[in-house]
């Protein structure tokens, strides 16, 4: 069994609550899609953490803080400069700020495994643009989009970047993680999953998200954590608007 986390954005309260329900469960085996800082509070703190994972992505805000934050708001841009300032600066020893730099500048767009005739592709946005790419629950009417990124896909594609969590089905269906029961069974056929955001959910529950994949079987969960001490957190910090913070209440 393995645990696929995305879009921590800093949230260190998050994190840790989402890696301590991943080893209540024995699972030893995690992959990160991506997007570790940005937007958050504690962005030193969450490169040290996801370090540990088997895999993990690179996502744009990730490579907006090592690079060019290209396309980004000013809110984002604001963000991204304050966290490239953290992970450049701070109170650890110039070896271990390096370390960070290195690891998140060294990571890769995207991940592929083979597993008993079922493909696996790891991305954060998309199989056709795994760093930037949105794929939308409501990309299901666009055929043309979806087409073209199932082209890509062997079988089972696994993402995040909109902080929405659910399945796309190569017949243009979406299904919410509440539609499924949390619970869905991979049958062979080309299938998209969004394993939602770790630090800022955007799908109306607050509560952090992440699936974890036994087999066949993708189960969604959901986990309380310390909300308002990040946004306190983020309230603390000048470079950080507080809206970034206010959105977290309502998974937003």
């Amino acid at each position: 069994m393995k645990a696929i986390i995305s879009d921590i954005h800093s949230n260190l309260e998050a994190l840790q609550a989402v890696l301590a329900d991943i080893q209540a469960q024995g699972i030893t085996e995690i992959y990160c899609l991506g997007d570790v800082v940005g937007y958050g509070p504690n962005p030193r703190e969450c490169v040290d953490l996801v370090m540990n994972c088997k895999v993990v992505i690179m996502g744009n805000h990730d490579q907006g803080a090592m690079f060019d934050p290209d396309g980004f708001n000013a809110s984002a841009e604001r963000a991204i400069f304050w966290t490239r300032g953290q992970l450049e600066s701070g109170p650890d020893s110039r070896a271990v700020r390096e370390r960070r730099w290195e690891f998140l500048a060294e990571r890769p767009r995207s991940h592929v495994e083979s597993h008993q005739d079922n493909d696996y592709l790891f991305v954060h946005g998309s199989a056709r643009n795994p760093l930037n790419e949105y794929v939308f629950p409501e990309d299901i009417y666009n055929q043309r989009k979806m087409d073209r990124i199932y082209a890509l896909v062997k079988k089972y594609c696994f993402q995040g970047h909109t902080h929405v969590p659910g399945i796309f089905t190569e017949n243009l269906q979406f299904f919410s993680p509440d539609d499924v029961n949390y619970s869905y069974k991979l049958d062979g056929r080309k299938t998209l999953c969004n394993v939602g955001s770790v630090g800022q959910p955007r799908d109306g529950i607050w509560k952090a998200c992440y699936i974890t994949l036994d087999n066949d079987t993708i189960t969604f969960r959901r986990v309380e954590y310390e909300v308002e001490k990040t946004i306190r957190k983020i309230y603390d910090v000048p470079e950080l608007e507080n809206f970034l913070g206010d959105r977290l209440r309502e998974g937003r």
